[in-house]
């Protein structure tokens, strides 16, 4: 699984101090947590912080099991993660790295010729009371072979469960059998990571029938059946915000955090989990986590000084980075009370090329040349320094800005901005302004002629989506639009809330260039593999791209041990999608506000209060 995103918020955020006392909760319309043997301990960490939501992107599912309608960093890592730890963890301070010591589990062991994998789990504990062992585990690789399409991370023919041969667990070991040798970062990056241990307490079919789901044999039918049943109960449950601060989901808790209110329209509290086994426990006694319907009225939170934490559009800026990731002068009216933070997240900026063949202007975006030369006509220097006030990155292919240099060696940009280079492509393959608009005027597939299905007279003229909730957005994309248009292509453009977008984009409605604002996110599948996006049948490949040489280099990557050079430079080369300049996260983090591991926006965007204080 990887991360939609919007474009407002990739990263960590904390927030400030809030007090409101239980007559108060009640008045704003918190669902209040049950009393139980959850309860926070009176005589723990004392004081608080508060969250900025992204706009509009508030948490709506609680399931740590979720298809591709609720995968996001809100949802997740902002959210879920807080308080259902994954089986191994990535992701600290300003790193994206695998972390072994705040994992449910010690390091696998791969043998066999990378054909089995062994997990030992280290025996934490749930809210209550349970172990977190080899059934916890079982319990959601059941779930997964029971139905692979309802999880968002699913890529059918690839990982788990499509290559498990066969697995199964005993008190504290798991081991899966592989059918082909696996990449064994690719593995733990991509599928181990995805795995939430779950306890006894969720195997139900109702809130009175229990089930057998987790204590199963992997696979077997009966086993399908029961996990079919309570993966529809728990889907159910896991949308209903009511049931968030119930004993159902507190039972789960093994992360540091627990959902002590949660509201209709997003907010959320948290306090301590005094269960919870891992290293760095909570140091503050409430996280509040603050929804907000847009981004003025988030930085008019920070105006008034509520947040510890926020973000800001760069176009509040009136002077800029002084050079990459560098910071400048903060917005003045948040200097004497905020610090600007800054760093580029683990994923990369695109817009998506249509490439379905219901498109009625498809035939143009299948010729290589014709998305060369609206590559070549995307300035993002200019964009990141005039738009984005310096606080950005060129993208020239998947992989993310600062890659390892043991995953790939750089990638060179081969397409970098060129007006000159776009003319010469176009008029060399058969096309000529008439009335202003680049017409072919010689059809045909040979060498100097348009491509196939374009027939003479057919003109250059695409439509391009994306959401308006982002003034860097809209002037990134109308910028260039025009670039596109003084070749003489025409264009014109839809826009919608990011939701609906999203919905547009991976549906039916006719684009040819859709761009959501962000791109996408290697959370919290952490290896940059392109899987996911370029394989026939990718979980979120929403142009349909298809490519022989693509689809070999990605299974080279993640059945043997080649690295991510090749397949970055192909891809880089072959442009299945729009390389956008990534906008990098500006933080606004109150001087009062105090961390251990300092305040580097995580790339991953995890939120991780418990190591924050005032």
């Amino acid at each position: 699984m990887a991360i939609l995103v919007a474009r407002a918020r990739t990263f960590m955020h904390v927030g400030h101090s809030l007090r409101l006392t239980l007559a108060a909760l009640v008045l704003c319309g918190v669902v209040l947590a049950s009393p139980s043997a959850f309860a926070t301990v009176t005589g723990g960490p004392t004081g608080s912080i508060t969250f900025a939501e992204a706009p509009g992107a508030n948490p709506n599912f609680i399931f740590p099991f979720l298809g591709c309608a609720y995968s996001s960093v809100n949802n997740i890592n902002q959210f879920q993660m807080l308080m259902f730890r994954p089986l191994y963890w990535f992701g600290l301070a300003g790193s994206a790295k695998f972390v072994p010591s705040l994992s449910l589990a010690n390091q696998p062991v791969f043998t066999h010729g990378d054909r089995t994998v062994t997990i030992t789990m280290k025996g934490w504990r749930f809210a209550d009371g349970q172990i977190v062992d080899a059934r916890s585990v079982m319990f959601f690789l059941n779930m997964y072979k029971a139905d692979p399409t309802a999880y968002c991370g699913y890529n059918a023919g690839y990982g788990i469960p499509d290559q498990v041969r066969s697995a199964a667990g005993h008190d504290n070991t798991i081991r899966i059998n592989f059918t082909t040798p696996v990449n064994p970062v690719w593995l733990l990056d991509n599928y181990l990571s995805e795995i939430t241990p779950m306890p006894d307490r969720w195997d139900r079919s109702s809130g009175s029938q229990s089930s057998t789901c987790a204590s199963g044999a992997y696979g077997a039918s009966n086993t399908n059946a029961a996990c079919n049943a309570v993966l529809t109960y728990l889907t159910k449950e896991g949308s209903t915000t009511s049931t968030f601060t119930g004993t159902l989901w507190q039972s789960g808790d093994d992360g540091p955090w627990r959902l002590s209110a949660f509201n209709p329209t997003g907010d959320a509290t948290f306090e301590p989990n005094t269960k919870y086994r891992g290293p760095q426990k909570a140091q503050v006694g409430i996280v509040k986590e603050i929804a907000f319907t847009s981004l003025q009225a988030e930085e008019s939170d920070l105006l008034n000084n509520k947040l510890s934490l926020g973000y800001i559009d760069t176009s509040v800026l009136t002077s800029p980075a002084p050079a990459p990731g560098k910071v400048g002068p903060n917005w003045v009216p948040l200097a004497s009370h905020y610090s600007i933070v800054t760093s580029s997240s683990w994923g990369f900026n695109f817009a998506a090329f249509n490439f379905t063949s219901s498109d009625p202007n498809g035939a143009a975006i299948d010729q290589l040349y014709v998305r060369q030369a609206l590559q070549y006509a995307v300035d993002q220097r200019g964009l990141i320094e005039n738009v984005d006030k310096g606080y950005g990155s060129e993208i020239d292919s998947p992989l993310p800005p600062n890659t390892p240099t043991t995953l790939s060696r750089p990638i060179p940009n081969p397409y970098p901005f060129n007006f000159a280079a776009a003319r010469t492509l176009l008029s060399a393959h058969g096309w000529t302004l008439v009335n202003n608009v680049l017409t072919c005027t010689v059809p045909g597939t040979g060498t100097g002629e348009c491509g196939a299905n374009i027939a003479q007279g057919y003109q250059l003229s695409f439509n391009v989506v994306w959401p308006t909730d982002s003034t860097t957005l809209d002037q990134t994309m109308l910028a260039e639009i025009a670039n596109w248009q003084s070749l003489g292509i025409e264009i014109t453009h839809t826009t919608d809330t990011f939701n609906n977008v999203i919905g547009d984009c991976t549906g039916a409605k006719p684009f040819e260039i859709c761009a959501w604002g962000y791109g996408w996110s290697y959370v919290p599948s952490d290896y940059p593999s392109g899987e996911s996006l370029f394989l026939p049948g990718g979980d979120f490949n929403v142009g349909t791209y298809a490519n022989t040489q693509m689809t070999s280099l990605i299974k080279k990557s993640i059945y043997g041990t080649a690295n991510l050079s090749a397949y970055g430079t192909f891809a880089a080369q072959q442009l299945p999608v729009l390389y956008q300049p990534q906008t990098n996260s500006i933080d606004e983090v109150a001087r009062d506000l105090k961390s251990s591991i300092g305040f580097a926006p995580n790339p991953l965007g995890d939120f991780m209060p418990e190591y924050f204080h005032h």
